[in-house]
Formats: C-alpha cells, sequence, structure tokens
C-alpha cells in the first residue's frame, strides 16, 4: 500500500466530511506519495522528536491526531521548529499524515475511545452547528459528580483532575469530548447532560456553566486524546497491513 493508498484507506474511516472548516489535515508532507508504507509510528503530535525518531528508526510514515502543519507556515530553515520537523521528515523520506477533528468525530475516534476509556459506553452524539456529531453522551447508574470525576482519573491513569461544579450533583447523563472541549459545554447543557468530561474546559466557560447545573471534569488535553492511539494504530494495520508502534510524545509534566 502506498502513501496515497493509505491515506485514501483511512479517509473512508475518518471521512473529511467530518473535519471542521477551520482544520487542516490528510497528507502534511511527503517527497513521494507512491512510496510503499511498511512502517508507521502512531503519536498524538508530529512534534520534532515524534519525526526525528521515525527517521533514526526506519518508519516510512508517521500517523497523527493533530496536524503537523496547522497555522501558516512563513518559513522552513533549522532554525524554527515547524522548519525542522518538515526538513527532518523530508531529507529522510518520512510522509506525515494528520486526522483532527474528523478522528475526533468519526466511529471509533477520540471521542468513542475516550468514553469507552473512562468505563462507559457511547450511545449518543452531540455537538455543535458546525460539528453536530463530535460530541459522545453515555448513560449511567446514578452516581455523584465526585465519584464520576475519580473514575475519570483512575481509568485514564491522570494524576489529576479538574472538577467544576458541585461534587454532590448527581450524574447520569455524560458528555464527552476529548482536547479543549469547552466550546462543547453548553451543547452537551443543551443536551440534557449532568456532567461534562474533556481534556480542557477553560475556566470562564467551565465556570459559568457550573452555575446552570452542568458539572465539567477536566483530565488534561494529553489524556483525554491519547486514548485513541491503539484504535488509530488498529486502523493503520487493518487497511495497510503495515507494522504500526505507538510513540509517547507528549512533554508535559506534573510536579
Amino acid at each position: 500500500m502506498t502513501v496515497n493508498e493509505l491515506h485514501r484507506a483511512l479517509s473512508e474511516k475518518y471521512p473529511k466530511t467530518l473535519s471542521c472548516s477551520w482544520d487542516n489535515d490528510g497528507i502534511m508532507i511527503s517527497t513521494d506519495t507512491n512510496t510503499e508504507v511498511k512502517r508507521v509510528l502512531i503519536a498524538l503530535d508530529a512534534a520534532h522528536e515524534t519525526v526525528k525518531y521515525a527517521a533514526e528508526n526506519g518508519f516510512d510514515t508517521v500517523v497523527t491526531h493533530h496536524p503537523m502543519l496547522f497555522r501558516g507556515v512563513k518559513s522552513v530553515t533549522m532554525g524554527n521548529t515547524n522548519g525542522r520537523r518538515i526538513l527532518d521528515a523530508a531529507l529522510a523520506g518520512v510522509s506525515v499524515l494528520s486526522f483532527h477533528t474528523r478522528l475526533d468525530a468519526a466511529a471509533g475516534g477520540v471521542n468513542d475511545a475516550l468514553c469507552r476509556a473512562c468505563g462507559f459506553e457511547p450511545d449518543e452524539v452531540f455537538g455543535d452547528d458546525e460539528a453536530p456529531a463530535l460530541g459522545r453522551i453515555a448513560h449511567c447508574d446514578p452516581m455523584t459528580a465526585r465519584d464520576l470525576a475519580l473514575q475519570v482519573k483512575e481509568k485514564l491513569g491522570c494524576d489529576a483532575v479538574r472538577l467544576n461544579g458541585c461534587p454532590d450533583t448527581v450524574v447520569t447523563r455524560i458528555g464527552f469530548c476529548g482536547g479543549d472541549g469547552k466550546d462543547f459545554i453548553y451543547p452537551a447543557l443543551a443536551s440534557g447532560c449532568q456532567a461534562f468530561v474533556t481534556g480542557d474546559g477553560g475556566y470562564n466557560m467551565a465556570g459559568d456553566a457550573s452555575e446552570e447545573g452542568i458539572v465539567t471534569i477536566e483530565c488534561g488535553h494529553y489524556h483525554s486524546e491519547a486514548v485513541v492511539l491503539e484504535p488509530l494504530a488498529a486502523a493503520v494495520r487493518e487497511c495497510s497491513g503495515a507494522q504500526t508502534v505507538i510513540y509517547n510524545s507528549c512533554t508535559y509534566s506534573v510536579l
């Protein structure tokens, strides 16, 4: 399977129609899209260390969640971050493919994986006008928001979670949106959720929403999205037969 064919196969599973209009995804860089795909590195980010690891360890392709190229690149040199990523990939013949908001929204993507990793089964979708099916909703037996937060912390292996709202709120309907999900707090509230699990909820947004009756549980951007890496690796293996390795590109620490 070539780079082009892998991109087409993954685009059938994660359709471009699910991408938000502001997003940038797909084939980020490839010196030859007809190159055969044999070894694929799976990561959340196409950071310099990720690309460097791929180049030094015989990977021909990197598949990520976050786009390698998101905002306009104005200079490509070894003296700037984007330049190093691009040049290291190009000089080593490593192709980079990124699937962002469409991987959030697609069946088996980030938000399905987040919901399941937290111990629930998604049974509804929700969203906003641009991405009406990006978020997930799960139902549960009555539990307090405090108990839900502790379950999310344990299941995701977080050092800490942040709960905005009353810890004693009784929860039976939970919204999920990985990453920077603050724009989906109010859609979750409008969908009847008493709690919303996300990576980053935003201080003001989460605080205001808590006064309107929805608890926000923030588990951190990385922990809310890293859960998709194994399903993404499985999808690459299924459609290409290539060897896949998951690379932890997380650079933050909790001290």
